[in-house]
């Protein structure tokens, strides 16, 4: 069902006619104050499986570029709902992507003018490649406590973490004390995985350049808005997306709609949605923040837009070509205020990762400290990625086993661990083959035009947003 334009946001810089708004709601709408904008010091820490927004000190990302968009902005996936598999749908044949017609370079010249020639396309696709294998290699195990997740492992001599999981083996007193995620199990074990099953941390980037497409760089907030009006089922939608997909409906407008009855807003959304703003800046972490932080104010204030900040910048700064994962690492965490529990959570995330060898016990450190969290807030898991992506040293086996053997949102950490990763693998080819061959190109998606498509014709897609002025 498409909304009407009674439902249609407007962007917090622009103007919408007051009757658009229903006179009950501007009526009867208290709204919170800004989780990010206390009036005195930060209320505590996350309380639990349904917490209360945070608060942090400081207000804005340590670096201007990071706020050039109107107004301020969970996730996503997190609570472990991802859409069930639709029958068939990862056999299909795949679809003609919506290739951008407007103004700016189209067709393969385009595909790699700035930085790195043809490298940036192939740096692309291996960046959606990865994406979608550290997503998928999560799956299975996303919900499960941290011994859980070892244990299964260890059942099938799969530990330290260095495959896909399998049930074949596995104890069926361990599988009752530990089930798999019902609803991924059927397509991300390694005896059943044919092509790449619809997740939201692939939804999410397919939006995105679907805004890029339609309104190029420049986009503000009402049009993300509107796009997933017109083009995101709500039924896709979870936690903090899906709290501001229902402000929208009822009348809301951004930044409104990221803090009206939104526990989740701090929560790990806005940063499974930031990769295609990093690749779309190649060199250029200040503009990529700059469009994450648009992005995000839709559904995210306080750590949540910290959180998409952090990811895009890094993904920028890795996407030249030039960058090694640290130098990624230091670009991200410049786009985070200094004095926010984010900040803090990533440098601790590195530290403890260059200080010890065995990845185990940083988890262990990791959860010791931020274990009081709910699992899909953004301040565990961004330090779990910081950590594995350090720890890892640019490997992408190791980056992505890391992320997901640390625990807490497993598909989430390992689809943005394995997009950095892949990033600096630099090529498809280069990413292992076990990895690949599974995916068969091939990705199933509820997102318009993009069902079935191949990640070569995505790095294509991508590549002409990325020189598009």
């Amino acid at each position: 069902m498409h909304p009407t334009s009674a439902t249609t946001p407007r962007d917090p810089a622009g103007a919408q006619p007051p009757e658009l708004v229903s006179r009950p709601q501007r009526a009867t709408d208290k709204r919170p104050a800004q989780p990010h904008a206390p009036a005195g010091p930060p209320p505590g820490t996350d309380p639990g499986p349904t917490p209360h927004p945070e608060a942090d000190t400081e207000l804005r990302p340590a670096q201007p570029h990071a706020l050039a968009g109107p107004g301020p902005g969970g996730p996503t996936p997190g609570n472990g709902s991802e859409p069930a598999p639709r029958p068939g749908a990862a056999g299909r044949q795949p679809a003609r992507a919506r290739v951008r017609t407007g103004p700016g370079p189209a067709g393969p010249a385009a595909s790699g003018a700035r930085p790195g020639g043809d490298g940036l396309r192939g740096r692309l696709e291996a960046a959606w490649v990865g994406r979608a294998v550290g997503c998928l290699l999560g799956k299975p195990v996303e919900k499960l406590p941290l011994e859980g997740i070892r244990a299964l492992a260890r059942a099938t001599g799969n530990w330290p973490l260095g495959d896909w999981f399998t049930a074949r083996g596995v104890p069926p007193a361990l599988l009752a004390a530990h089930p798999w995620n019902r609803r991924s199990a059927p397509t991300s074990l390694a005896e059943n995985i044919d092509g790449m099953p619809e997740d939201d941390d692939l939804n999410y980037p397919l939006l995105g350049l679907l805004l890029l497409q339609r309104h190029g760089k420049a986009f503000t907030t009402a049009d993300v808005a509107r796009l997933w009006l017109d083009e995101l089922p709500a039924g896709r939608t979870f936690t903090a997306e899906r709290v501001a997909y229902r402000n929208l409906l009822l009348g809301l407008e951004p930044p409104a709609t990221a803090t009206h009855h939104n526990p989740f807003r701090e929560w790990i959304g806005a940063l499974i949605r930031a990769d295609v703003h990093g690749w779309t800046n190649p060199g250029d972490p200040a503009a990529a923040a700059a469009q994450a932080y648009r992005d995000a104010a839709l559904t995210h204030t306080g750590n949540g837009v910290y959180a998409a900040l952090f990811v895009a910048a890094a993904t920028a700064e890795a996407a030249t070509g030039r960058a090694d994962v640290h130098t990624a690492l230091r670009a991200g965490l410049a786009a985070v205020p200094p004095r926010s529990r984010l900040a803090e959570a990533i440098r601790f995330g590195i530290r403890t990762a260059a200080d010890e060898a065995d990845f185990d016990l940083v988890v262990d450190r990791l959860h010791a400290r931020y274990g009081h969290y709910h699992w899909v807030h953004a301040v565990p898991n961004t330090a779990l990625i910081a950590a594995a992506l350090t720890h890892a040293d640019g490997d992408f086996t190791r980056s992505v086993c890391r992320a997901v053997s640390g625990g807490w949102d497993t598909d989430s950490n390992g689809a943005t661990a394995g997009a950095l990763a892949g990033l600096l693998a630099g090529a498809p080819d280069r990413i292992p083959h076990r990895w690949t061959a599974p995916l068969k190109n091939r990705l199933a998606t509820s997102v318009p035009g993009f069902d079935g498509i191949g990640f070569d014709t995505l790095a294509h897609l991508t590549a002409q947003e990325a020189t598009r002025s």
